[in-house]
Order: C-alpha cells, then structure tokens, then sequence
C-alpha cells in the first residue's frame, strides 16, 4: 500500500513520534493505523528498557483539586532534560494524567498506571509509549491523593514544586486560609505535620547531632543532652508543620494560626514535592 504524506502526518499528530518513525512504521503495518500505532509503541517499549537505567530527574510536578474542593491529587512526571520538561505537548499528557488521577482517585500509583489513558493504552501504556515519541526515560514517579472537608493545592510558578493540604472543616475563610499554608508547605519544607509523626530514628539522629555539636564546642558532657535536647526542639519547630513558625508572623505557630481563623481548625494531611 502506497503510504502518503497526509498518512505519515496524521499519525505524527497522533503519536507526536517523528516522521520517519511515523513513515516506517506505516510502511510496516502496510497502511495499517492501528498497527503502525501498536509498532511505535513497541518501540517505545525497546527504546524504555535501553534506559532503565538512566536518571530522570527534570519533568513535571502539578497538584489539582476536585471542583468540591473535597479532594485532590499531586502526580509526578520525570524525565531526563528541562528541555523535555518544558515542551508544551509533555505538559498536557502530564495534566491529563493528573485528571485521570483526580477523577478515578485509584488507591496507588500502580493502580494509576493501570487506568485508561486513551487511544486504547493504559496511563503505564502511555508513559512507556512517550519515552519511544521523545527518546529519553519517562516514569510517573509520585501520586498522592488527599480528601478531606477542604483541600488546597498550590503549584508553584514552573511546575518543578507543588503541595497539596487537608483541613478539617471547610468555608471560604478557611480555603483562604489553606492557600496561605499550601504556600508555607512549599517555602517551609515541613518533614511531618506533628512531632509525633517524625520518626524515632530521625529524632534519635538528631539527639546524637545535637550531642556531639555540644561536646565540640567545648561544653561539658554531663551538659551535652540537655543542650542536645534544647536543638531537637527547635528541630521541631522547623521540621512539624504545626509548630512552625506562620510565615506571615512569626509570632503564631501555624496551629495557632488555623485556631485563630476557626475555633478546632486543622490540618488534617499535607504533601509536598519538589524537583530540586
């Protein structure tokens, strides 16, 4: 069958592969669409385990929020180059995965993966396909999902940094209110929401810091873990969102925040990823 330019055109629009791919894959399939799409993604799937083992660090963070505001996602798509990240067609087949992932709220990431994406591929199917259109590794790396009375997301201007965040009640104060935390969860970098929440081995490591920075300064032993326990409270302070300072004065800890817009007013989960 003879395999036209406005053959080749259409499945490059199609597949976003490039045109000799797209030409001889037409060819192979003998003027067979389907099957030419079938053959570039086998490509693709090649072109994915020659590079299992290369890093892809750029991409895509992005977070969204259901229109209820009840619930909300935070999805990451990596790849190897800022160049990649940037290209307006890996933009858009990232944020159809975050509303796949928003709509269908699948339990994890292998269960996001094993959703439709469209044109007869899975989201797994999909990603393993662009690494074959683009050349370089793709993985969707990260998904979380939070519901709760009011959720808040915030995207960070260039999609490398983005948090998400569940309060317990809900109401236009307390949207406004959750944006201005979102926003510290991004600038702030809190490892847990409580000091109950950090783990025993990074306290512990902390304590053993602590003591050490304290014996190297010349202070006396018997004085290191009272100084050591001083440093793992201000730890605290930075590292459990609700003891942080509140970015907008410094005076309110963010729990005391939250308590002055609305009486019992909390968060109830947060995330936060960031390309670095």
């Amino acid at each position: 069958m003879a395999i036209t330019a406005s053959m080749v055109n259409e499945l490059r629009q199609k597949t976003n592969a490039g045109m000799m791919d797209c030409k001889n894959a037409l060819v192979e399939a003998d003027g067979d669409f389907e099957k030419a799409i079938d053959i570039l993604r086998k490509k693709g799937q090649k072109i994915a385990a020659k590079r299992e083992d290369r890093d892809a660090t750029e991409g895509v963070v992005l977070a969204k929020a259901s229109a209820d505001n009840k619930s909300g996602v935070l999805i990451v798509l990596n790849c190897e180059t800022d160049f990649v990240a940037k290209n307006d067609n890996f933009v858009a087949v990232a944020n159809k995965m975050l509303d796949i992932a928003l709509s269908s709220q699948p339990a994890n990431l292998d269960a996001l993966k094993a959703l439709p994406y469209g044109d007869g591929m899975t989201v797994g199917e999909k990603v393993t396909e662009q690494t074959g259109v683009i050349g370089e590794k793709i993985d969707l790396s990260e998904y979380t999902v939070i519901s709760a009375e009011e959720v808040i997301v915030y995207n960070h201007p260039g999609n490398r940094l983005a948090s998400i965040i569940g309060l317990n009640k809900a109401g236009e104060k307390i949207a406004d209110a959750g944006r201005e935390i979102a926003m510290q969860v991004a600038a702030m970098a809190p490892v847990a929401l409580k000091r109950e929440d950090i783990p025993q081995a990074t306290i512990d490591r902390e304590l053993e810091i602590g003591k050490d920075l304290a014996i190297q300064e010349g202070k006396p032993a018997e004085m290191a873990e009272k100084i050591a326990q001083g440093r793992l409270n201000k730890f605290f302070k930075e590292a459990a969102l609700l003891e942080q300072e509140y970015m907008n004065d410094a005076k309110l800890s963010v729990a005391q925040y939250l308590t002055g817009v609305e009486k019992d007013l909390t968060i109830t989960a947060f995330r936060r990823i960031s390309l670095s």
